[in-house]
């Protein structure tokens, strides 16, 4: 079954109603009823079918209803009907709602011209050139044709069945980012929340959890519903009402429903923008911004060093976090009118000068990947993530990887999705042999160094540890590099020493293991493997996670708090502190090994002598 979705739209009292009815049947918005017979909802508003195609109805039949209802669908959109009552022609409600669509670019348009039966073969005629010249302005959308209708003329509609069924469905290649933003919400007693929308990209089934980005919540589907039919799976330009079990917060009207982790937040967003009917975008503006179903207050930043401009790019800020993905379309109004309209470029907001700004913007706007990865590349020098890139460049991982791998000045790594200059590899050979050069007993392994090197992956320092091992500068001995000036019998033993003088040095308020083989420049594994053959021989004693103490130290400090107990009839964490001002992580761990033993029993927070 191929799925179609259009967008109608028309000047008040042109017939659309009426004609809508004619073609499917459909009586108006049953909101009501549809809450009364359970799930079941009319999602499309109407539908008209045969044995091969459905075609799903987004019906606008109103200025402010054009704004809330038909963006949300504009990427979904096959297509546009548009009605226009031949007697009266193009009116000004017919300038906007074109001059929208062409904002919006849906493409393939189709006129159909209504109440013929109230005028001339010549009124007709001369409506359909004038029409056909007007359409030629508009250099966004494609008229399929100029269809003129009756609703009392059976032949009439059902030509215009005949060729709206027709319509080709767009070629539509799923990200893979499921993206769906509510316009209709309510609940049902017995069954629960329920909200409908057009599935902008991606796929969802019974069971999965949808993330609700507004609310920063995850919620499981418990049931899909397409056409009046129950479905186990959704997919993009698909209308669909999702039963949602339980939400802590009641989902409303605007909301985006995604997948976890994949869409973030900013308060600011780059666009291009354009005006409607020659405004004037004037700097520094408050406007109304719509986008899918959701209207939120912004205001507009012009980058191009103007007061006003009639398109170009801009800076919108809001008040709020924005959910926005690259190419999304969006209107801007006004005071209820529209004045202008765009496409997001980039929804992720970078802290880049403007001047490199303006160039990404422009490769964007292009799209031309290539060089705005390298842009950011540039920008983001200890390394640019791929994670968002369905988000950010409307491209798959895989489609963000191929042209980051045609890229000589890049270096990609696959595994954690990052990108990083050329440069970065000999800065990190240079890092990594100032560490050698500091502490000639280093032992560094690709995990060691990522702790240290946070924003490097561990991947890339396994390519410069290769690299460094190739022009043999390091050793790779038991699983860690070493320096190659230097020889090392048993690595094993000479880790069990450092650490053990270390935690000698330091008496009773020993550092936490991590931050003793960062000290060292030994890796973990190392370290901790170290660390217990010296618990395990009894030179040392584990109190807690992460507190090891010389066993020697331990004892002496047992006898002392015992001296303690022994004069003042208790200890607890005031008088110990008192005699060790210790932090509170080493009195409670000291306090409650001595609980291990037998002659000393816990009284409250007081431990004492037994008799």
């Amino acid at each position: 079954m191929k799925d179609i979705i259009i967008g109608t739209a028309g000047h008040v009292d042109h017939g659309k109603t009426a004609l809508i009815k004619a073609l499917t049947g459909f009586e108006g918005d049953t909101l009501a009823q549809e809450k009364e017979r359970g799930i079941t909802i009319d999602l499309s508003f109407s539908c008209l079918k045969d044995s091969e195609t459905n075609i799903a109805f987004i019906d606008v039949p109103g200025h402010d209803k054009l704004v809330k209802n038909m963006i949300a669908g504009a990427f979904g959109f096959d297509a546009s009907m548009i009605v226009i009552d031949v007697n009266e022609g193009i009116m000004p409600q017919t300038h906007e709602h074109i001059g929208i669509l062409n904002l919006l670019k849906v493409s393939h348009c189709i006129i159909a011209l209504s109440k013929i039966d109230l005028s001339s073969k010549e009124q007709i005629k001369m409506r359909i050139d004038e029409i056909q010249k007007y359409m030629q302005s508009f250099e966004n959308l494609n008229l399929i044709s100029i269809i003129p209708v009756s609703i009392y003329d059976s032949q009439t509609i059902d030509y215009l069945k005949s060729t709206l069924l027709d319509i080709p469905s767009k070629t539509k290649t799923s990200k893979g980012l499921f993206r769906y933003y509510i316009d209709r919400s309510f609940s049902i007693s017995g069954v629960g929340s329920i909200v409908t929308g057009t599935i902008l990209d991606g796929e969802i089934s019974v069971n999965d959890k949808v993330w609700i980005a507004q609310s920063q919540t995850e919620v499981k589907i418990r049931n899909l519903q397409v056409h009046d039919n129950d479905v186990s799976k959704a997919y993009a330009s698909q209308r669909v009402a999702i039963n949602l079990q339980n939400p802590k917060i009641i989902p409303k009207k605007g909301m985006l429903l995604s997948k976890k982790g994949f869409m973030r937040g900013f308060e600011s967003i780059d666009v291009i923008i354009e005006s409607i009917a020659n405004r004037k975008l004037k700097h520094d503006t408050k406007v109304i911004f719509h986008a899918g179903t959701m209207q939120v207050e912004a205001k507009i930043l012009l980058y191009d060093n103007k007061e006003s401009l009639e398109s170009g790019f801009a800076r919108l800020v809001f008040g709020e976090k924005m959910y926005m993905s690259f190419d999304e379309p969006f209107i801007i109004t006004i005071s209820g009118r529209v004045i202008a309209g765009g496409r997001v470029l980039n929804p992720i907001n970078d802290p880049i000068k403007k001047r490199v700004k303006l160039e990404l913007l422009r490769s964007l706007h292009q799209e031309d990947f290539t060089r705005a990865f390298e842009i950011l590349v540039d920008s983001h020098r200890k390394g640019f993530g791929l994670v968002s890139s369905s988000q950010r460049f409307g491209l798959s991982h895989q489609e963000a990887l191929d042209i980051a791998n045609e890229i000589d000045a890049i270096v990609v790594d696959i595994k954690s999705l990052v990108l990083y200059p050329i440069q970065i590899l000999d800065e990190l050979e240079d890092t990594i042999l100032a560490i050698y050069d500091k502490n000639p007993h280093a032992l560094l392994s690709a995990k060691s160094l990522s702790f240290k090197l946070k924003w490097a992956s561990e991947d890339l320092l396994k390519r410069v540890l290769q690299k460094l091992e190739d022009d043999d500068s390091i050793i790779l001995n038991n699983g860690v590099y070493q320096s190659a000036n230097i020889e090392i019998n048993n690595i094993e033993e000479l880790v069990e020493n450092q650490i053990f003088d270390i935690l000698e040095t330091s008496d009773i308020s020993p550092d936490a293991p991590y931050n003793i083989y960062d000290g060292l420049d030994v890796d973990r594994k190392i370290g901790d493997d170290a660390l217990k053959k010296l618990t395990a021989v009894k030179r040392v004693t584990r109190l807690t996670h992460n507190l090891f103490i010389v066993t020697r130290k331990l004892d002496e400090l047992m006898c002392k708090l015992r001296v303690i107990i022994e004069q003042e009839g208790y200890i607890d964490i005031s008088n110990f502190k008192q005699h060790y001002p210790l932090s509170r992580k080493y009195l409670v761990a000291y306090l409650e090994h001595l609980d291990s033993y037998n002659d000393i029993k816990r009284d409250g927070n007081k431990r004492v002598q037994i008799d």
